[in-house]
Parts: structure tokens; sequence; C-alpha cells
């Protein structure tokens, strides 16, 4: 099978090859004798009802600043490709969120990875709210009068905005810390979206798993562990990964929440878990295949291959 593949990403020219998922992706494709172009959310046009975007032929190599090479661009409709992989990084804001009713205009004739539909309804901090059991005691809200209740409950706690990546905006308040009504004040100054408001989870020190999903069945995972200091484990702030075996809690909480993803077209996703607990559900741009493969675990973008050649012949 040989398909045309679309990449929607960020540039190219910026990305960090030894740990950028979407590269991974590309060479697998290209390995695999696929054809490659490349466009940024940016080229996406809408002209009465086709979606045209301006494309470029891509080839990939792994060799650090000497990893791709772009053709000319061209005008191109997406309906004439097979795939298309929506991979630019969030925030999910309303860019994002327009780039995917575009999109879902093509799906499922062009596949799109992840589903649009589901990509725009399953924001990774609200979508783990689907299942119960799973997260910390949790609260999404504007209201200052409720979050000081859920603070005077449970004491040491963290705040992050409610659509914020990569560790961006993501404070610990310890017992005592008196920092609550400024931090509100600056949410509210900087973002129109509620806040999500955890009970801090001190198992963090062991380390935060991304444990990656593929049409729902989960394939490994890496420990992220936060630098001395720091309590977020973002690779952004300074996190190391390193390898790390499942536990039966995290197991089980695959097994309840990959149903609910290979159903909604979520081929690639990455679960955080901290402890026993469940903190969010990333399907926008997940990461973590390229450090999971160098631990020795499973080779992630073959895997997501695999799955979505196999979606591509059931369409056809």
């Amino acid at each position: 099978m040989t398909l045309t593949v679309a990449i929607q990403m960020d540039p190219i020219e910026r990305i960090d090859i030894r740990g950028d998922s979407t590269f991974a992706l590309a060479l697998e494709a290209q390995a695999r004798g696929h054809r490659l172009l490349y466009y940024g959310p940016k080229d996406l046009s809408l002209r009465d009802t086709a979606l045209v975007t301006r494309v470029r032929a891509l080839s990939v190599r792994a060799e650090r600043g000497n990893h791709f090479s772009l053709g000319e661009f061209f005008g191109y409709d997406l309906t004439e490709a097979d795939v298309v992989l929506m991979r630019q990084d969030p925030p999910f804001d309303m860019a994002y969120i327009t780039a995917t009713h575009m999109l879902e205009r093509i799906h499922p004739k062009t596949l799109v990875v992840n589903d649009p539909f589901h990509v725009r309804n399953a924001p990774e901090k609200l979508f783990v709210t689907n299942f119960k059991g799973v997260m910390p005691p949790t609260l999404i809200s504007s209201d200052a009068h409720e979050i000081r209740a859920f603070r005077a409950e449970y004491k040491d706690i963290v705040l992050k905005p409610l659509y914020g990546n990569g560790g961006a905006g993501v404070f610990r308040l310890k017992p005592g810390d008196e920092n609550l009504n400024a931090l509100l004040e600056m949410f509210t100054q900087f973002y129109r979206e509620p806040v999500v408001v955890q009970r801090y989870l001190p198992e963090v020190r062991q380390g935060d798993k991304r444990i990656i999903l593929v049409d729902g069945v989960a394939i490994g995972g890496i420990n992220r562990v936060p630098p001395e200091g720091e309590a977020r484990s973002n690779m952004h702030v300074g996190g190391r990964a390193e390898p790390v075996e499942l536990s039966a809690r995290d197991r089980r909480i695959c097994e309840i929440i990959g149903p609910e993803l290979k159903a909604r077209g979520l081929i690639f996703a990455g679960i955080d878990v901290i402890g026993d607990y469940l903190t969010e559900i990333n399907v926008t741009s997940p990461t973590g295949i390229q450090e999971l493969k160098r631990f020795g675990g499973a080779d992630g973008a073959a895997l997501i291959w695999d799955a979505i050649e196999a979606r591509v012949k059931a369409g056809r």
C-alpha cells in the first residue's frame, strides 16, 4: 500500500529530531514508501466548499542539521490525500479549533489522524473527567469561592490553565502559601476560561508517567522525573526521561479509557499518570514515541502506521 500523506505541522526547521514524534512518524511513513507532503496550519484555505492548501513535497533524514528537504509550493486539494496527520502543537485555542472544523470536512474520506471532530471535543484536561475513579480530586471552575473551598479541603494543591500545555502556567500552592488570590487575579487577566485545581500528588517526585496508546491499546510508557526544586516534570522545563514498567493500576486505567479512544478515532494518544491517578489525556499532538523506543520499548511509529494503514484499507 502506497499512500499520499499530508503532514500539518509546525515549522519543520525548528524541531528537535531526537525527540519529535512527528519526525518519527514521517521517517516511518517514508520508509514504507509513502509520499510525504508538508504544510502549516496557516496554509489551509476553504475555497467555497473545497479545502485547499499550499503544500511542498517532503523528504526526511535522521541527520541533525540536515533532517529534511522540501520541494516547491503547489496548490493542493486535501481530498486527494489518503491521510492527513494533524500534528501542530497546542495551544488549544480558536485557531486550533478552526483547523479541526476545516479538516472535519474531508474526514473520513481522507483519513485525518487524530479524528478532528473528537480532537476538538476531547480537550486534555476536560476529557479525563469522562472517566470516573481514575483522576485525583479535581475542580474546574472560575468561581473563586469554589476554588478557595477546594484549597481549604485539600490544603496542598496545583493550579493550572485549562488549555495550557508544556507545563506553562502550572503552580503548586503548599499549605500556608499566601499567593492564591494573586494567582487567581493573574489567571483572570490572562485567561477567559476556568482554571484547573487538583490535589497535589507527592508521587510526582518519583515521576509523571507518559503512557502511549495506539488505537486504544497501551504499548508502553516512559517516566518523566522533575528536576530538583521543580513541581513540573515536563521535558520543556527540564524533566528527565527514564524507562518504566507499567503497573497493574496503569494497565487498568488504559483498559478503562482505551475503548473510548479507539471508538473516537484517536489513534495516537498519550496519557499522564502520577502515582495511581490519571491527570491528562493528550490527543492533540502527543509525544513520547522516540523516548519509548530509545529505552528498548515498542516502536510506536511503526504501530501507529500499522493502525493507520488498517483503517485506510478498511475504508477502501
